[in-house]
């Protein structure tokens, strides 16, 4: 089925605005901020200055997964290309790595809060996604890497919503696998995230082939990606996710600057009262302290009306991408999901049809917004096989996962 244009009506606009906030995982509330990391977080005084670079790895135990589980800390940039410690996980595949190594699969995480203690990698037993995921994707002999994003196990907080940022530490610990002798990691990768991860994974699409050409990004999977920011604020008036502009807020200032991203516009003197509090916990932490606020005592003013703040929104949301990837692109979405609403992804991939993307879209009907992953696997799997592989694009394949999947490209 090709992809048709369609209108956003009134009510689905207001109902799109949860995507931008939705997130699938949690990790554990990590507490207040005076709680110590273990050692391993600690940052040496010397960064290297190539991205990619691993400082160090440590192996841990997870119950029940199918492979060796790494901790590590490897050298990722800002937006300014200054060098930035960010920590993750590698799990290495059991058996003999083939001739040039085993495959990469980049899992892009959701939100979890914003500061050092919300890191995944302190989590590890309770990740997004679950040990069944990952041991599909170890059993086809594939290195999984899962970064933290910088400002989660390392000094925070998070720039949040910064896809550039979180494409960047995704990709650089593909590098640092390959640098890793245990890891006996190829260069040749797919990047795959759902919600928030669903964006981390559409900007990996758009900065790989110049951020890190001596890779090769064979593929990219979305789950439930959100763009449309533009609509954000008159959702968020009575969104029980509001407290997430306080988050975008300070994660784009961490990001940009003052300067390009100045606070004190958009937030109130009682929003920037609250900043403070997205550094002492995590998801839970942050929803009970701020969530209580209405957002008018937040925030002052639609940030869409700030010139400033518009321009870096906009450079945020993959509704705005111009040109065409070379590698592939899966968007996978359940039918029910209701908080990424369908008809998103569908805009977003008719717009990514227009510049000539190659473009695959997979919409299981009755799943949830997270049910989708469990059903969807084996059929991501097998579309990630066949990118290995060097299959054709579009992928012939039709999913199973489950009856009536629509499927769409943009042939």
């Amino acid at each position: 089925m090709r992809l048709r244009r369609v209108a956003l009506s009134a009510v689905a606009a207001a109902s799109l605005l949860a995507a931008t906030l939705a997130t699938i995982a949690v990790a554990p509330d990590a507490g207040a901020s005076g709680r110590k990391l273990p050692t391993f977080y600690e940052v040496p005084s010397h960064i290297p200055r190539t991205p990619g670079t691993l400082m160090k790895d440590q192996q841990v135990s997870v119950p029940g997964v199918a492979g060796t589980v790494y901790r590590v800390m490897y050298v990722s940039t800002t937006l300014r290309t200054e060098p930035v410690p960010v920590t993750g996980l590698v799990i290495v595949p059991r058996g003999k790595a083939p001739a040039g190594g085993f495959p990469v699969v980049a899992w892009g995480h959701g939100t979890n809060g914003m500061a050092t203690q919300c890191a995944p990698s302190l989590h590890v037993a309770s990740t997004s996604v679950g040990v069944p995921e990952v041991n599909a994707l170890l059993a086809q002999g594939w290195v999984v890497t899962a970064s933290d994003y910088q400002g989660e196990g390392t000094p925070g907080p998070l720039p949040y919503l910064v896809g550039d940022i979180a494409a960047r530490n995704t990709i650089d610990l593909v590098r640092a696998a390959d640098h890793m002798a245990a890891a006996h990691a190829s260069r040749r990768y797919v990047v795959w995230g759902h919600s928030e991860g669903g964006q981390t994974a559409m900007f990996s699409l758009h900065v790989a082939a110049s951020y890190a050409p001596t890779l090769d990004l064979v593929g990219v999977v979305a789950g439930a990606p959100p763009s449309q920011f533009a609509l954000i604020y008159t959702f968020l008036k009575t969104s029980p996710y509001r407290f997430y502009l306080l988050m975008a807020a300070v994660g784009f200032e961490k990001a940009y600057g003052s300067k390009k991203a100045p606070i004190d516009e958009v937030l109130t003197k009682t929003g920037r009262s609250l900043v403070r509090d997205l550094t002492r916990g995590c998801f839970t932490y942050v929803e009970k302290k701020i969530d209580k606020y209405p957002l008018t005592k937040v925030v002052k003013k639609n940030p869409f009306d700030i010139p400033a703040w518009k321009v870096l929104l906009e450079a945020n949301d993959p509704q705005y991408f111009s040109s065409a990837a070379s590698a592939p692109l899966l968007i996978i979405q359940g039918g029910a999901d209701t908080q990424i609403p369908v008809i998103s992804t569908q805009i977003l991939a008719q717009h990514l049809c227009s510049v000539h993307q190659d473009l695959e879209r997979w919409i299981y009907p009755g799943l949830t917004h997270t049910g989708v992953i469990t059903v969807s696997i084996g059929d991501m799997v097998r579309w990630i096989a066949d990118r290995f592989a060097g299959g054709a694009s579009p992928d012939p394949y039709h999913p199973v996962g489950m009856p009536g999947i629509r499927t769409t490209s943009c042939t």
